[in-house]
């Protein structure tokens, strides 16, 4: 398994594809698997960041990049499996992994690159060290 260069340890959950998320070539849209990349990356931050950091520092996109590799159809259950790779003050490096549970397939995976900003103000605001000491080695 190439999890690019991990540099944390990696973060998993559980989706299904809905009938909702399938478009007019009967499988997920492109848009669901961003949705997913976006939606596993929250719940990592939930999941492992302080309170107050939580309060504190808000997150956006600067970049996505996503390769396809196979689809997911109606009914499918697919695990997405996110990791940090550099964090810096200014930016945190994460990697996406979504695969079919059924037979583990990698149906995609992604590079995105995001801004910490004050969640109060939206301005540009550095991550404290300790923050990105839980995130990425």
């Amino acid at each position: 398994m190439n999890l690019h260069l991990m540099s944390s340890a990696p973060f998993e959950k559980s989706v299904s594809v809905m009938p909702e998320d399938i478009d007019e070539q009967n499988h997920a849209n492109n848009t669901v698997y961003l949705r997913w990349v976006q939606e596993v990356a929250a719940a990592h931050w939930r999941a492992i960041a302080s309170r107050e950091a939580q309060k504190g520092i808000g997150w956006v996109v600067l970049r996505h990049e996503i390769d396809y590799k196979a689809p997911a159809c109606v009914g499918d259950d697919v695990l997405l499996r996110t990791w940090v790779g550099q964090a810096t003050r200014l930016t945190f490096e994460r990697f996406t992994e979504i695969r079919r549970s059924s037979d583990g397939q990698l149906l995609s995976k992604a590079r995105t690159l995001w801004c910490p900003i004050n969640a109060q103000t939206g301005r540009l605001v550095r991550v404290p060290f300790d923050v990105r000491e839980q995130f990425s080695s």
